[in-house]
């Protein structure tokens, strides 16, 4: 692959495809001053708020026909025909993640103070390209600015002087160091980059990076505070305008945020001086062990770092934070917790769901349905019927659960709801009985994160949302 930077002002780039992928590509191509075109049948709530022109259709190969370059973010048949075509009219076409359809491959980007650092596995493998790309961002000095400057003004001096390029690396490494009043008699290969950025473990680089092995290079402890703090930070169900406002204080404070899986890109904005580094579960597939994370939070504060645990929901609910926390009091490091909405009680309310209704429930129960076992003996004591019963984590196995519930002598007819993505514009909402959701007929596409509620309650949910009144 040759690595290229393209100057893509004012030239046509053609985006196929309007959900959240296409909708991640957007803000970069529209940051490099592309004229972009979206096609898409139906689009994303981002892309439509973007300002860019939009035809909601499916694509033609006549799109292409002034374009410099295609995005394309659609199903493979989609992407498959707008490499046919792209190929045609000899256009490089990036297949997001669908490398087989690809002749250009986008980048993980690392940008600051007009400095750019572009980082590529040839599309076969993007997690591992956000990972180093994370890495690259923790180690680059704050005032990075300066080095540039600095570095302008030496390139000058030394055309000036007819200054040998190989004479120029240890000059500029020495004019660097002069900005902090350190000794200039230091030899290049001691401040090797590469040596610098080689990590024990994959998953203690970020920790690794705050402190690097040699002093020229420490940049990040010359402007951290003299103690660190980290701050247990709940995100909500998912929608930005949910956050507290705390939260977003200690967003906008962070020099590292940690976070996991379902957190929406939105929310990171908020954390525009920090390291971005993602510690979360996918797929049942984990990032990073609770451990390691525990490991890297510690060493951050104590190297001076404003950390922010940033979880989905609440911290504290199903969210490990407690482990979290006791491991930072053991440790001796400043923290505080920054409560959120949880998904248990926001997800109800967004469909119309009383979780309590006089006459109807008195009390709700939240539990897990991650794993069976320990759901059969969580529910084992409950009353079938003054209690609402809210599940979280058990959308991939609710008709197991609802089996389970059933066996525990829960009526068959006991009004039951599925609530997907709340709180996001793409919320879906089914509402049924137990025994719909024991034998599986639930019509509702439940990729997403998802809530269950059993009770008599969700029939208060219905009459809610025929009034208006429910949703986002």
């Amino acid at each position: 692959m040759l690595p290229l930077f393209l100057n893509l002002a004012g030239r046509r780039v053609v985006l196929v495809g309007g959900g959240r992928v296409a909708a991640a590509k957007l803000p970069a191509l529209v940051a490099a001053g592309a004229d972009v075109r979206v096609i898409a049948p139906a689009v994303h709530a981002d892309i439509e708020h973007a300002g860019v022109p939009v035809e909601r259709r499916g694509f033609v190969p006549a799109d292409l026909d002034e374009a410099w370059l295609v995005v394309a973010a659609a199903t493979p048949e989609v992407n498959r025909e707008v490499a046919e075509a792209a190929n045609a009219r000899r256009i490089f076409v990036n297949a997001v993640d669908d490398p087989a359809n690809a002749t250009a491959f986008l980048s993980g980007v690392v940008g600051r103070d007009g400095v750019t650092i572009a980082i590529s596995t040839s599309g076969d493998a993007p997690a591992l390209t956000a990972l180093v790309r994370e890495a690259l961002d923790a180690v680059l000095p704050r005032d990075l600015s300066r080095w540039l400057a600095e570095a302008r003004r030496q390139r000058a001096v030394w055309r000036r002087d007819g200054v040998a390029m190989d004479q120029r690396r240890p000059l500029l490494l020495e004019a660097l160091n002069a900005l902090y009043g350190r000794s200039k008699d230091l030899r290049y290969e001691h401040a090797d980059v590469a040596q610098d950025l080689s990590p024990a473990t994959p998953h203690a680089d970020v920790a690794q990076e705050f402190s690097p092995a040699t002093p020229r290079a420490d940049v990040a402890q010359d402007f951290s505070p003299a103690t660190g703090h980290v701050s247990l930070v709940g995100a909500g169900p998912g929608d930005p305008g949910l956050l507290t406002r705390k939260a977003i204080a200690r967003l906008r404070a962070a020099d590292l945020v940690l976070y996991d899986a379902l957190i929406d890109p939105r929310i990171l904005r908020f954390a525009r001086h920090a390291q971005r580094f993602f510690v979360g579960k996918r797929a049942r597939r984990t990032a990073m062990t609770q451990g390691a994370i525990h490991a890297l939070m510690i060493r951050a504060a104590r190297r001076g770092r404003r950390v922010v645990r940033l979880k989905g929901g609440d911290p504290f609910v199903f969210g490990r934070g407690g482990e979290e926390a006791l491991a930072l009091r053991a440790a001796g490091v400043s923290f505080d917790i920054v409560p959120g909405v949880t998904s248990a009680v926001a997800a109800p309310a967004l469909a119309g769901i009383p979780l309590t209704h006089r006459g109807l429930a008195s009390a709700f129960v939240v539990v897990s349905g991650h794993d069976e076992q320990a759901f059969a003996s969580a529910i084992a004591g409950l009353d079938p019927g003054g209690t609402t019963l809210v599940v979280l984590m058990g959308v991939g196995r609710s008709a197991a659960l609802a089996s389970r519930l059933i066996d525990q002598g829960w009526r068959r007819a006991t009004p039951a709801a599925l609530i997907v993505d709340a709180s996001m514009p793409e919320q879906q909402v089914w509402r049924g009985t137990l025994d719909d959701l024991a034998s599986d007929r639930v019509e509702i596409n439940a990729d997403g994160p998802g809530t269950i509620v059993v009770g008599e309650v969700v029939a208060i949910g219905a009459r809610v949302s025929a009034c208006g009144h429910a949703g986002v």
